[in-house]
């Protein structure tokens, strides 16, 4: 009996003992494949965020390098083209941008899900709604020094902003086209040939803009034609790599009927995309409007547009992260694979935040130096050099912003970010603003002042977006 007891108790330790070497290694195998996951989605990321940077911040960089030209004629035309410049953006670049972002649902989507010949639909029925819409645009643009003037800003400077915009006008048509032929590509994660055409653009927009502005003697006139043939350059470059490369063939078959087709459906998508865009958007260009109504405008609001093109700038590299992160979680999604997009996300959070904190670092190493950029005005110099700290602090929370607002246009959650930047902005942000500058009388610190209150709402967004994306998880876990 005993020695039967012992051979039992042996084949039983001998069990578990076999167990314990299985589980172990099953966790150990668990352990190397989920390691290597996150090494593979970070170089994906990675190799599709470095390109989709550049390109970010060279197609901005086309507003940025009129600016500086014109800001060298003097501080009227620099306060004109500034003002201008914000106008633009708010009655027509943003809306345009923020229609043709539903493109990265509707083409990410179909992208993961291997229906390509969507694509070249979703991108043409895209291009049709926003070339319509920039008509009533180009009339709000004619009438820009009218409008301005209507609202209590100087005389002068609307006069300057009115005869930039018209020069402006042809770039608008130009710019929808580029935001969807944009998307079309970076869906498909085919980003270089965007670094390229937008590396091009960049360079031949610095001779137009040396061109027009001193050697024909054209003044913003000549900066703001010049903004309108590089976004006609770039268009054309992309139009014809698309129709010539044997890599879209699946996705591009020429132009078809099936873009007239359901175009109320993505109008549906495309005004909450615009409105989320929007929202965020208007609230930076509306903190220039209301240095027009602070003492001496012309020095605020040569300062602070200054400063907000500074911080658009930099603002390109957390829309390149955000376009990388939309990408991705947009083609796991349309596979059926929300775990993966999940893990995406949450690994350019991390590289936002490591982002985030370079660039505020940076950001206030050059503060004395880099209004030198923009004007030969000691005053502004100066004001321009106070202003960057607060600076440092908005582009730290932009690279974690962005990360979640691509997020969810990835997921198609545009309704929810509209009403999370509503209320950021609108009920907080801009009330906050105002009070600062006309009540306490900071004065242009303002712009700077309006980021703090946004720390909780990127917070909010972030437990949404995981939220779902779990739910999601276990959806299709079960």
């Amino acid at each position: 009996m005993e020695k039967g007891e012992k051979s039992d108790l042996q084949d039983l330790l001998c069990q578990n003992q076999d167990r314990f070497h299985e589980f172990t290694a099953g966790r150990v195998e668990q352990y190397f494949c989920f390691r290597a996951d996150i090494v593979e989605e970070v170089k994906r990321q990675l190799w599709l965020a470095g390109p989709l940077i550049a390109v970010s911040l060279m197609q901005y960089s086309l507003q940025v390098i009129s600016i500086m030209f014109v800001g060298h004629l003097g501080e009227l035309p620099l306060s004109g083209a500034s003002l201008a410049s914000s106008f633009a953006s708010v009655t027509g670049f943003s809306v345009l941008l923020g229609m043709g972002s539903a493109l990265e649902t509707l083409c990410g989507q179909a992208y993961g899900a291997r229906q390509y010949h969507m694509l070249g639909v979703h991108t043409q029925r895209a291009m049709l709604v926003l070339l319509t819409l920039s008509i009533p645009l180009s009339l709000i643009w004619y009438y820009t020094r009218n409008i301005l003037e209507s609202i209590g800003q100087d005389r002068e400077i609307c006069a300057e902003a009115g005869a930039f915009n018209r020069w402006m006008i042809p770039s608008l048509f130009g710019y929808g086209l580029l935001q969807c032929l944009n998307r079309f590509l970076q869906t498909q994660n085919n980003v270089f040939p965007l670094l390229i055409s937008s590396g091009v653009t960049a360079l031949m927009h610095i001779f137009f803009c040396w061109f027009f502005v001193f050697e024909c003697g054209w003044g913003s006139k000549g900066a703001a034609l010049s903004i309108t043939i590089s976004n006609w350059v770039n268009v054309f470059l992309l139009v014809i790599y698309i129709n010539l490369s044997p890599a879209f063939t699946e996705t591009w078959a020429g132009f078809s009927k099936e873009a007239f087709h359901d175009v109320l459906s993505f109008i549906k998508l495309a005004i909450p995309s615009a409105i989320m865009i929007c929202f965020e958007y208007w609230s930076f260009e509306m903190v220039v409007l209301l240095s027009g109504l602070l003492p001496n405008p012309k020095l605020e609001t040569s300062v602070l547009s200054v400063s907000l093109n500074t911080c658009w700038m930099v603002y390109m590299i957390s829309v390149g992260l955000g376009g990388a992160i939309s990408t991705r979680v947009s083609n796991e999604l349309g596979a059926g694979h929300p775990q993966g997009a999940l893990l995406a996300l949450r690994i350019m959070i991390i590289i936002a935040i490591s982002e985030g904190a370079v660039v505020a670092l940076v950001t206030i190493l050059v503060r004395n130096s880099w209004g030198k950029l923009y004007s030969n005005e000691g005053e502004v110099i100066r004001y321009i050099a106070t202003m960057m700290p607060l600076l440092a602090l908005s582009d730290f929370l932009d690279g974690f912003q962005c990360v979640l607002s691509g997020a969810a246009r990835g997921c198609g959650w545009q309704n929810l970010c509209a009403f999370v930047n509503l209320g950021a902005y609108y009920i907080v942000g801009i009330p906050s603003a105002v009070l600062l500058a006309f009540v306490f009388h900071i004065g242009g610190a303002l712009d700077g002042n309006h980021m703090w209150p946004l720390c909780s709402s990127y917070c909010t967004r972030y437990d949404k977006c995981m939220h779902r994306l779990e739910s999601r998880g276990e959806e299709s876990s079960a």
